[in-house]
Order: structure tokens, then sequence, then C-alpha cells
């Protein structure tokens, strides 16, 4: 009978193999999701931006763009770096 054990960390090839799955798959969920969501709120995703959230590897970007799906009324606006930023109401003289 074999034991085996798991010690986080170990950097075995099956480990790192394991975890770089487990992130590919997390990110494939992700560019679903914004896509579904695009889709749903009827939202035209051109190919442009189609290819630019499937190539996308990066998964807090992917849970930034996720959120703004829900609000945007251009997938192009996904993108947009200023769109989290709160606006400056403080008007200095």
């Amino acid at each position: 009978m074999s034991f085996v054990t798991y010690f986080p960390g170990r950097g075995t090839v099956r480990e790192t193999a394991y975890l770089e799955g487990k992130a590919e798959g997390k990110a494939e969920g992700e560019v679903k999701g914004i896509l579904l969501v695009l889709e749903v709120r009827g939202v035209h995703v051109p190919e442009t931006v189609r290819e630019r959230i499937t190539t996308c590897t990066d998964l807090d970007r992917l849970d930034t763009w996720l959120e703004r799906a829900r609000t945007v009324t251009r997938a192009q606006d996904l993108f947009d770096e200023d769109a989290d930023k709160p606006e400056d109401t403080d008007e200095r003289a």
C-alpha cells in the first residue's frame, strides 16, 4: 500500500503542473463569465475585444473586467483604466 503526503510549497513537477492547470482553469472560467455577462446584457463584443479577453491570463485583470462587465455599455469600456477611479469632485481654485 502506498502512502502519499502533500506538503505545500514542495515544488515538484506534478505539483507545479497541478497549480498551473488550476490557475488556467480559473482564468478560463473568468473569461467565460465575462463573455456571458456581456452577452446576457446585450453588449456587442467585437472580435478584437473577444481576442483580448480570451488571451488574458492575469486573474486580477480578469476579475476587474468581470466586475466592469456588469455595467459597461460598450465592450471596449472593459479596458478603460480610469473606469474604477473615483472622480475628483474637489474644486479648488
